[in-house]
């Protein structure tokens, strides 16, 4: 057991400061007055660090050079936590987009062998699609969108929601069956790539989806006579959205506009690409080369092509472009997102009893090191950070 001193903790429902947090294992053990701290215990102090939980990311593609699409395999989940652990980020969904029935057979397989090797970041996968509206397929490979047939969305069914966790489809593209086969096994269903009206988007809610995929991206928009997805979305107080704070796929004041209308119900995402934590300018996406230019993923028609996106940028983007509060923006990367895929009750807070999973960050919102269930991993060393004597393992990536 180690405690983490001299730090501000963000635990999702208060601001501490003089406050030390207990790690024991991969378990947060408690959290206590500064005071109230036992002599003997081991201390990391933290020279004035802030402390959140590990951001959760329910939409990433790739990052670190490699794209999930490409290699199906748990090499490439390895790659995408480790890269993910730099930007704070310390769970996600590896997201596999509209592709082979095939394809998405081997990626049940590896996420079911893979969280059965602990610890990893991964809380299982996010389809999005096959069973998109065409119409509103992006930058998804055409060939691939289809009906579902009843094969596969009862092997999607069968895997549950310990390996399928999300799966975004288009509404109007499929029937109400198909959409109770998933929410009856547990599984949550996204709106996205959808081109339904306000009524079908409605409908959709009420047949189970819960909520919507980058909300205003790649989905029937707002508009005075036809709300469509996005005014459904607005409308419905229960409704979940994901969105991307890049200021390239959203406008900053559409983000603001979103988080007054949704309030704790807006998530941030980064629909992040190989390009994120590197150096690369171009990769392939549903067949498409799409080149990384001033910030954004495009195709050579222009169509955007997810991100190279953090989760840190993500957040600090909303405190700085978008007047978001720094204890809220940090909740839409921990709490929020919990909540929306029912995990709150192990990640998204501070609280004994859940996973030590941590994100350590400056003021510059830059991040200095996390703690993945229980293992400290340190980035940049701030002057007297030390921890003594020191139990667990330091620098990126040591196990």
């Amino acid at each position: 057991m180690y405690a983490l001193t001299n730090c501000t903790l963000y635990t999702g429902f208060e601001v501490l400061t003089d406050h030390a947090l207990l790690i024991d294992g991969a378990y947060i053990r408690a959290i206590v007055p500064l005071t109230d701290l036992p002599v003997e215990c081991d201390r990391l102090d933290l020279q004035g660090l802030q402390v959140s939980p590990g951001f959760i990311d329910l939409q990433l593609n790739g990052c670190g050079g490699v794209m999930f699409n490409d290699a199906i395999a748990a090499s490439t989940l390895n790659t995408m936590h480790q890269t993910n652990l730099r930007s704070g980020t310390t769970n996600f969904l590896p997201t596999l987009i509209t592709t082979s029935d095939a394809d998405m057979q081997a990626a049940i397989a590896v996420v079911r062998h893979y969280r059965q090797q602990p610890p990893n970041g991964v809380l299982g996968l996010h389809f999005e699609g096959p069973y998109l509206n065409p119409q509103r397929k992006g930058i998804h490979n055409g060939a691939y969108v289809r009906s579902p047939e009843a094969t596969m969305v009862k092997a999607i069914a069968a895997a549950g929601p310990d390996i399928v966790k999300l799966v975004t489809l288009a509404p109007e593209a499929v029937s109400p069956e198909t959409i109770r086969i998933l929410c009856d096994a547990g599984i949550t269903v996204s709106a996205g790539h959808t081109n339904a009206t306000y009524d079908q988007a409605l409908a959709g809610f009420e047949q189970g989806v819960t909520l919507v995929t980058h909300l205003f991206n790649a989905m029937s928009p707002w508009q005075s006579r036809q709300p469509g997805t996005v005014g459904a979305a607005f409308n419905h107080p229960d409704i979940y959205a994901g969105i991307i704070a890049d200021g390239h796929h959203v406008h900053f004041a559409s983000i603001a506009l979103a988080h007054k209308l949704k309030g704790d119900k807006l998530f941030l995402v980064t629909d992040a690409t190989p390009p994120a934590g590197t150096t690369l300018d171009s990769f392939v996406i549903g067949g498409q080369p799409v080149y990384y230019r001033d910030g954004k993923c495009v195709s050579a028609e222009g169509t955007l092509g997810g991100s190279a996106l953090t989760m840190a940028a993500a957040i600090a983007n909303c405190v700085q472009q978008v007047g978001i509060p720094l204890d809220e923006a940090l909740r839409m990367a921990t709490l929020y997102p919990a909540r929306a895929i029912n995990l709150a009750d192990q990640l998204g807070t501070l609280a004994a009893g859940r996973l030590a999973n941590l994100a350590i960050f400056n003021p510059a919102l830059q991040v200095s090191a996390v703690v993945d269930r229980g293992h400290l991993h340190t980035f940049t060393q701030q002057p007297g950070m030390a921890l003594s004597p020191p139990p667990v393992t330091t620098g990126f990536g040591g196990r």
